[in-house]
């Protein structure tokens, strides 16, 4: 199999999507009405066996009939993930945690300023969504000892509890961030500055933010718009060059104390 994903274009209008896509993921863009006589359908079932991990522009109805008859098993299928030609959602379809769809829908998501969309039940249980800023350089374990002192303040809670970090796209390729990250498997979306300059929460902002990064506060409103049903429980605090904030999904958190 290939290592890099097989992006499928379901009709020609989602070319520019596919371009972004492409752009950031690397992999092949599969055009299947070049091959007019040969149906979709079957054009993508010779395909299928070809990546690892697939992303199909269009809706997930038509990705669901062209998986009729190719899934084997989970440890083995590729990942799926679906996105629309809005670019609006990058939904984990198939192979969420063994095939990778889930990281693979957030990498999807932070390339076009999409919604991941996770539904496996590991994540369904975690409460936490925590909001990441930092200095440019900055460590991953200063960035984990940064999260770990504000989760204590947060309550009994630890690294498990993340569902996801959320930052600005300044902070994309930041490589302590990025390690911190795959370090513990948690999704690291971003946010666009114009995203977080719209929504403008946040209780102390921050001339030096305002100044280099062109916003009042990065952790805050990036972990409200990660987890808009939250509320946040830890405002910005800052340690050595990091600053967290924690927002708290009270609904996933109810059904944790139920269980």
């Amino acid at each position: 199999m290939n290592g890099e994903p097989g992006i499928w274009l379901v009709r020609a209008e989602g070319e520019a999507l596919a371009a972004r896509l492409q752009e950031s993921l690397g992999g092949t863009v599969y055009r299947p009405w070049l091959d007019a006589a040969t149906p979709q359908k079957a054009q993508f079932a010779a395909r299928w066996p070809m990546h690892a991990q697939w992303v199909l522009i269009g809706a997930t109805g038509i990705a669901v009939r062209f998986l009729d008859g190719l899934t084997n098993d989970k440890r083995s299928d590729p990942a799926l993930v679906v996105i629309d030609e809005g670019a609006r959602h990058a939904i984990a379809l198939l192979g969420g945690h063994e095939g990778g769809a889930n990281a693979l829908a957030g990498r999807v998501a932070n390339a076009v300023g999409a919604v991941p969309v996770v539904t496996t039940a590991t994540e369904a249980v975690k409460p936490l969504t925590v909001g990441i800023g930092c200095r440019k350089g900055v460590p991953a374990d200063r960035i984990e000892a940064a999260v770990r002192h504000a989760l204590a303040l947060a309550g009994p809670f630890g690294m498990a509890d993340v569902r996801e970090l959320a930052t600005v796209d300044l902070k994309a390729d930041e490589p302590g961030l990025l390690a911190f990250a795959g370090q513990h498997g948690v999704p690291l979306r971003v946010f666009a500055r114009a995203t977080l300059a719209a929504r403008g929460w946040v209780t102390r902002p921050s001339d030096w933010v305002r100044q280099n990064v062109g916003v009042d506060g990065v952790c805050e409103p990036c972990a409200l718009l990660a987890s808009p049903r939250g509320a946040l429980v830890v405002p910005k605090t800052a340690m050595d060059g990091v600053a967290v904030a924690i927002v708290r999904d009270q609904f996933e958190l109810n059904r944790m104390e139920q269980q």
